[in-house]
């Protein structure tokens, strides 16, 4: 009789994360991932490949239950990104833990036109956060008077651009947006003069927050977000149909595990200071999200330290293209460059070279272009201004020394050369 041998088990398919999965890009997603999404193994940016667990090593609870709402939410929805999706599996699942957080992260969903999935995103996410409070247009007054001071409800604004939309709409509702601000963070309340004596009487703020809807949100709100750029489903992207008396029953079968997991998990998550890929707000931010991670164990501190970096990176990105004040500094950098980094460059030979950048905005910003009058104005925060220099063709005039903006390049701009700042996949 011949020999039996045994055949190896097949080694998991491999899925490769983008160099930078930039959210609303091509190559965003895994290619042919399973349903679940979970049984591959992932490369980050700057990550080493980290393979599954091996069959034999049971999932601990928490990784499962996170592993179970991922899932699901792939498959109500498509995604911009995996770290998106990571992001907002563990967004719902820190609202359990609001108690333990110094800072509430906003989630921000947001997209450039109708039908992008911002409203189904958020129907699913209602079935699995502690205690939704939902809403379409709210007062602030309403809102902070719907905010326990102990154990807040996690409320969630589907049409935010109904209230944030426009320039005037936004300035009518600037107390919801100090609202939103402010219950960032633990022990900022708000203050009204209530009854016949006129007392002052405090109403908490904090709690978590997801907002939706068209456009961007004001940059102080978007500053303390997660944010999820979601995007139309292509032809050939599915997803499963939602059906309330369904398919929310069995998310909220799925919310009350998880929300036992994490009270199991409370006096640990308590003591947690997990590191952090990124620092500041971004980090404040952040930390509830990767806390959680670290409490699930298996592969979930990788991918969402992964999913940090990559989506904070990636609206820094969009703040130097966007930010007038943080690109002006990016230009003149260039602009001195461009001109082999001399010790001062007339004002006026400083304007031209930005003026005639044909990608840049500065010939659009005056029906002049930039001015020097619009150039101090830009540089003025930073404390930047022209002053009398003498040239070498013997001639004096207002300009600039690339000295002066050596402290604002370092602070506010990316590295000029990134790529060799950025570790290697093979040193990580």
């Amino acid at each position: 009789m011949e020999p039996t041998t045994s055949t190896p088990p097949a080694a998991p398919a491999k899925a490769t994360w983008p160099a930078v999965a930039v959210p609303g890009q091509p190559g965003a997603h895994l290619q042919d991932a399973p349903t679940r999404g979970l049984d591959t193994a992932v490369e980050g940016p700057a990550e080493a490949e980290v393979p599954p667990p091996a069959p034999s090593t049971p999932a601990s609870e928490g990784e499962a239950i996170l592993d179970e709402l991922r899932a699901t939410i792939r498959r109500y929805v498509v995604m911009p990104s995996e770290e998106a999706l990571t992001a907002a599996t563990l967004w719902a699942a820190a609202t359990h833990l609001q108690t333990v957080w110094q800072h509430a992260p906003r989630l921000a969903v947001v997209g450039p036109a109708r039908r992008c999935g911002k409203s189904r995103l958020l129907e699913v996410l209602i079935e699995a956060v502690h205690e939704p409070l939902i809403t379409v247009n709210a007062s602030a007054a309403a809102i902070f008077r719907s905010i326990s001071e102990g154990n807040p409800p996690t409320l969630l604004v589907d049409e935010v651009d109904t209230i944030f939309g426009s320039a005037k709409v936004a300035e009518k509702n600037e107390e919801m947006r100090g609202l939103l601000n402010a219950g960032h963070q633990r022990n900022r309340p708000t203050l009204r003069v209530s009854g016949p004596n006129h007392d002052v009487q405090k109403f908490s703020t904090f709690a978590m927050a997801a907002l939706a809807g068209i456009g961007d949100l004001p940059d102080t709100i978007m500053d303390r977000s997660v944010v999820i750029r979601m995007r139309r489903r292509a032809r050939s992207e599915k997803v499963a149909s939602w059906r309330y008396g369904r398919d929310d029953l069995a998310v909220r079968a799925l919310r009350e595990r998880l929300a036992a997991w994490l009270a199991s998990v409370r006096d640990e998550a308590t003591a947690l200071e997990p590191k952090l890929p990124v620092d500041d707000r971004a980090a404040d931010t952040w930390e509830p999200l990767i806390s959680v991670a670290d409490l699930a164990g298996g592969r979930w501190p990788m991918i969402a330290r992964t999913a940090c970096k990559a989506m904070t990176d990636y609206e820094s990105g969009r703040d130097q293209d966007g930010g007038l004040k943080i690109r002006i500094l990016t230009d003149i950098r260039k602009a001195f460059a461009s001109v082999g980094n001399p010790p001062a460059l007339r004002t006026t030979h400083l304007l031209d070279l930005l003026n005639a950048d044909p990608e840049a905005p500065w010939s659009e910003h005056s029906p002049k272009g930039l001015t020097p009058r619009g150039l101090q104005i830009l540089l003025d925060d930073y404390g930047i201004g022209s002053g009398n220099r003498r040239f070498p063709d013997g001639n004096q005039a207002k300009g600039f020394t690339p000295a002066q903006f050596t402290d604002a390049w370092t602070r506010y701009c990316p590295p000029e050369n990134p790529a060799a700042e950025a570790p290697s996949a093979t040193s990580a």
